[in-house]
């Protein structure tokens, strides 16, 4: 066996991930030297405002638009990104299916008939956020450097000193450097497995939502809704199975990242899911099966 512990994509690694843009949308702001009540007031209905105008925008965008969609015409994104010339031949013409047009229907049934937009709750929402970021700051931030924001509120506003910007930017710089060295590692040991190209190609499934997960007698089968993914692949079926590990419901939970090992009778999967107590598992099989259903 490789382990019962997923080896470089861990928990810890992915955590590690989400600190590396410690210093995005913070700004420089004197007043964040200090605590003033008079200040962090001014900076939240500033903030505030700003929270409330552009929920007004999304709330007010007609789905209608994703209509015009239907019948346009594609290019391949590389040229187009490059200047380079395209021909007939690169151009695709996007057709809509029926179950696409139905649910942008249903939502321009919704959109004409909804209540108009509640700034009283709007409100209610931001005042929550602005809770859970300051929680988080404590969480995510080294205990020295949290000890020295004068006002953890003004902070979670989007507003510090440049002494602590400064300290910002090498921490996520720092951040970002273990994740890539953990990452390079990762893609050297994956490319020493002897997995075939086919299963390689297609065992990947990121932000990808799992929708059933059915343990058979043999077999181990799992479903997922591939809308928010970059595949069409929905169907995997680990084929003579045995569950090495399984935390949390798999069910509802979102594909974040895999490692894919070769045993000498079979595969290792080890998968890190996105959902409460982020859900792991680790399976091993004879076979992996991908298919579109």
């Amino acid at each position: 066996m490789k382990g019962y512990i997923m080896k470089y994509l861990t928990k810890e690694w992915y955590e590690l991930c989400q600190q590396t843009g410690l210093h995005f949308g913070m700004r420089v702001h004197n007043g964040a030297e200090g605590y003033d009540e008079a200040l962090y007031l001014r900076l939240y209905k500033r903030k505030e405002k700003e929270f409330i105008k552009m929920q007004r925008e999304v709330y007010d965008v007609d789905p209608r638009f994703m209509l015009e969609q239907d019948g346009c015409t594609l290019v391949p994104l590389d040229k187009f990104a490059n200047g380079e010339v395209i021909n007939e031949e690169d151009k695709v013409v996007y057709h809509m299916s029926s179950e696409e047009k139905d649910r942008i229907q249903k939502l321009i049934k919704e959109y004409d008939v909804r209540p108009p937009f509640d700034e009283k709750k709007c409100r209610e929402e931001f005042s929550s956020i602005q809770e859970t970021v300051k929680k988080e700051t404590v969480d995510r931030l080294p205990h020295e450097l949290y000890q020295q924001i004068a006002d953890v509120r003004v902070f979670s506003l989007g507003y510090c000193t440049k002494e602590i910007l400064s300290q910002l930017k090498g921490l996520s710089k720092e951040n970002e450097k273990n994740m890539n060295r953990v990452l390079n590692e990762y893609s050297k040991a994956q490319q020493e497995e002897n997995i075939p190209q086919i299963i390689r190609e297609r065992f990947g499934f990121h932000d990808c939502e799992v929708t059933e997960f059915t343990v058979g007698k043999k077999d181990v089968v799992m479903r997922l809704d591939t809308r928010g993914g970059f595949t069409n692949f929905n169907m995997i079926t680990f084929a003579t199975s045995e569950i090495i590990k399984q935390e949390g419901h798999i069910v509802g939970s979102t594909w974040l990242y895999e490692e894919l090992y070769r045993m000498e009778n079979g595969y290792e999967a080890h998968i890190l899911f996105a959902g409460e107590g982020m859900p792991e598992l680790i399976i091993h099989c004879n076979d992996i099966i991908i298919e579109e259903k």
